[in-house]
């Protein structure tokens, strides 16, 4: 039995688009490789327990809260572009929602940052400032489509 590794599994399109971006970080192609990759990508989201919540933070049925970790000063919320990554960085198994990024971009606001694959050599964080522009693209896109489906008078 071979166990599957970091360093055995295959580099995804989002690892590839990151590696580029990060050797030349004002790369507009690359820039825009990436984020595209980015927001067409469903994450995983590691949840909170219910039942191991208090009555304060309790949800309504169907609902979900996500994880979010405090890290010098900063709430970030955690998400992993696999399984696999998720359960590596929990190290046990953890509940989980899949949320396409486009949602994530459109969703997270300040001061909340997004930590990207963390515990890999592929991790990233978005800052509030860079996820507000995401929002925007996301935006200017969801109109595009919705200009184009208008019907003409």
């Amino acid at each position: 039995m071979v166990a599957t590794t970091e360093a055995s599994r295959e580099m995804s399109g989002l690892d590839q688009a990151l590696q580029a971006l990060r050797q030349d970080m004002n790369n507009a192609r690359r820039q825009s490789k990436f984020y595209d990759l980015f927001i067409n990508t469903t994450f995983c989201v590691p949840t909170l327990d219910q039942k191991e919540l208090d009555e304060e933070s309790a949800v309504g049925e169907g609902q979900v809260l996500p994880l979010i970790i405090e890290s010098e000063g900063n709430d970030y919320l955690m998400i992993f572009d696999s399984e696999e990554r998720l359960k590596a960085w929990a190290a046990e198994d953890v509940k989980w929602v899949g949320v396409p990024g486009y949602v994530l971009a459109s969703t997270t606001m300040p001061p909340l940052h997004l930590a990207m694959n963390v515990g890999t050599e592929y991790s990233k964080q978005f800052l509030p400032d860079e996820i507000a522009w995401l929002r925007e693209v996301v935006e200017r896109c969801n109109e595009a489509v919705t200009a184009q489906e208008e019907p003409n008078p």
